[in-house]
């Protein structure tokens, strides 16, 4: 079963904005001016969701000159992704479980 922490990551990613930032983040490291022109969202608002990505675990930023790059953090998508795998084994394993009714 997911944990209460899985849980919150998925309610992360699960924002169409943010999850087409680790998209775009998992092909290259971008800058805010990068993703601003590649999401067509508004600055203030790619930033409290780049904000939620970092306290989230799932970027971590590169300061570069006046501009900060974030970069996708590869080991959480991986652990989520082993979490799923986990579970599909689970349900695999547990097929012709069925419990009786009362």
């Amino acid at each position: 079963m997911l944990t209460s922490v899985d849980t919150e990551l998925l309610k992360v990613l699960a924002d169409p904005l943010r999850l087409q930032i680790v998209t775009l983040l998992a092909r290259e490291t971008l800058c805010t001016t990068h993703l601003v022109e590649e999401t067509g969202a508004r600055q203030t608002n790619l930033s409290n969701h780049l904000k939620v990505l970092r306290e989230a675990g799932v970027v971590e930023t590169e300061p570069c000159g006046r501009f900060t790059y974030y970069r996708l953090k590869p080991e959480v998508l991986d652990t989520l992704a082993g979490q799923f795998t986990a579970l599909a084994e689970t349900t695999r394993a547990n097929a012709d479980t069925k419990r009786s009714c009362p």
